[in-house]
């Protein structure tokens, strides 16, 4: 993963805050001055919270509307600022959900309310995915350890990237697929962080080991071992095509844990799960302006993409890609922001014999989805949106077929 988010994060300066109640930039504002002073004095806090009305109007394996939400709050300390030390920062991050969304009433692998998903815990609504510290050696080098929020900060892209609160709902447009079988969203890890240009904007690689098994609720200690570790690594550099900013990604995981096998023909003659050892995957992923009126803004319109291969087994998702236009501030509104993108995953399905044949419950999959974020003030942000899934699932258990389903949404939310 690129931790690089980390660093810009923590030492970005504080958004100045409107003493006028619809223009600031948060709800609660600069708390009488000291939210402005603390950032200086290298504390910033972030908190937001996303709330989503959506449902499946046809198709899928059941039509229905579900409502939920989810919170965030990241205090980021700077120590440098603080007086201690320069070049180390600590980031924690609290996130809880309530109510639920419609991913299972899709059939489709990739959920369509990615938002509702996080944090990934069982009967428990808050969780705390990140705690970890990063120190800078110098300007150009860079280590960190810790439980890593890993959506947050891998496979960075301009347009689609995030965890379902401000830009595409689809997990599909978020992350590449192909990383979540060996890469938990929240982990133990360490790791480093080159820098090697001049500007450290300009390129960035990371080099990672986390643990392949990680849980957001949990210290991940316990789980800890050598037999379930993941390699990642990301290069990530920054473009000027045609005088555009633009951004190449490429990346890779590897994984020496022993996975359930998908193939489990055997399994009926010798009595025993079949299992198989070790997992990779590659990523691409690139963003690139072809409409931005003052270079180095982020705002403009611009297309993007992702490319993901695995081993196909024990890693389901074979193949992906993905291929859309995002808009930052695409008719002058500053904060307002919109997408269009398609994506396709070639699945290996599970396959097991019984005495009526060989049985592949998935088939590949496929979605398109379109949204507009409208600004209704800085802090308050009203998207609706819409997405088109062919999901993976063919039938239910019911033997009913599952059908493309057509799923509409609203999402807003509060920036504190």
């Amino acid at each position: 993963m690129v931790p690089a988010l980390f660093a810009a994060q923590v030492f970005a300066q504080a958004e100045q805050n409107s003493d006028d109640f619809l223009d600031r930039a948060t709800l609660t504002g600069d708390w009488g001055g000291s939210r402005e002073d603390l950032a200086s004095k290298g504390v910033k806090v972030d908190a937001n919270v996303v709330q989503t009305y959506q449902g499946v109007v046809d198709g899928g394996r059941v039509q229905g509307w579900e409502y939920g939400g989810r919170g965030d709050l990241t205090t980021a300390l700077d120590t440098g600022k603080m007086g201690l030390w320069q070049g180390g920062s600590f980031t924690v991050e609290l996130e809880g959900n309530w109510g639920r969304g419609p991913n299972a009433y899709t059939g489709a692998i990739s959920t369509v309310n990615t938002n509702q998903e996080f944090p990934v815990v069982s009967d428990q609504m808050f969780a705390v995915p990140a705690v970890h510290f990063m120190q800078y050696f110098s300007p150009h080098v860079a280590g960190y350890i810790g439980k890593l929020d890993t959506i947050t900060t891998g496979d960075v892209n301009e347009f689609a990237h995030g965890k379902g609160d401000t830009q595409f709902s689809n997990l599909a447009f978020n992350i590449n697929p192909v990383l979540i079988m060996t890469v938990p969203y929240s982990t133990l890890g360490a790791g480093a962080l080159l820098l090697p240009a001049d500007d450290p904007s300009k390129t960035s690689v990371s080099l990672t080991v986390v643990s392949t098994v990680g849980e957001a609720n949990t210290s991940g200690f316990s789980d800890l071992s050598g037999d379930a570790l993941t390699l990642t690594g990301e290069g990530r550099v920054r473009t000027d095509f045609f005088g555009k900013t633009g951004h190449q990604l490429l990346g890779f995981t590897y994984s020496n844990k022993e996975f359930t096998s998908l193939d489990q023909r055997l399994m009926f003659e010798t009595g025993a799960i079949q299992t198989k050892k070790n997992s990779w995957s590659l990523i691409y992923n690139f963003d690139q302006f072809f409409h931005e009126p003052q270079k180095g803004s982020g705002r403009g319109v611009g297309l993007f993409g992702r490319l993901g291969a695995s081993d196909g087994n024990p890693n389901p998702v074979h193949y992906f890609a993905s291929l859309g236009l995002g808009g930052k501030a695409p008719f002058g509104r500053a904060h307002d922001e919109c997408g269009a993108a398609w994506y396709y995953m070639d699945l290996t399905s599970p396959k097991w014999v019984t005495e009526t044949g060989t049985h592949e419950p998935l088939r590949d999959e496929q979605g398109f989805e379109l949204y507009y974020k409208f600004a209704l003030t800085p802090w308050a942000l009203l998207t609706p949106d819409i997405q088109i899934v062919h999901g993976a699932q063919e039938a239910t258990r019911y033997g009913q077929t599952v059908t493309t389903a057509t799923v509409l949404g609203l999402r807003l939310e509060l920036v504190f």
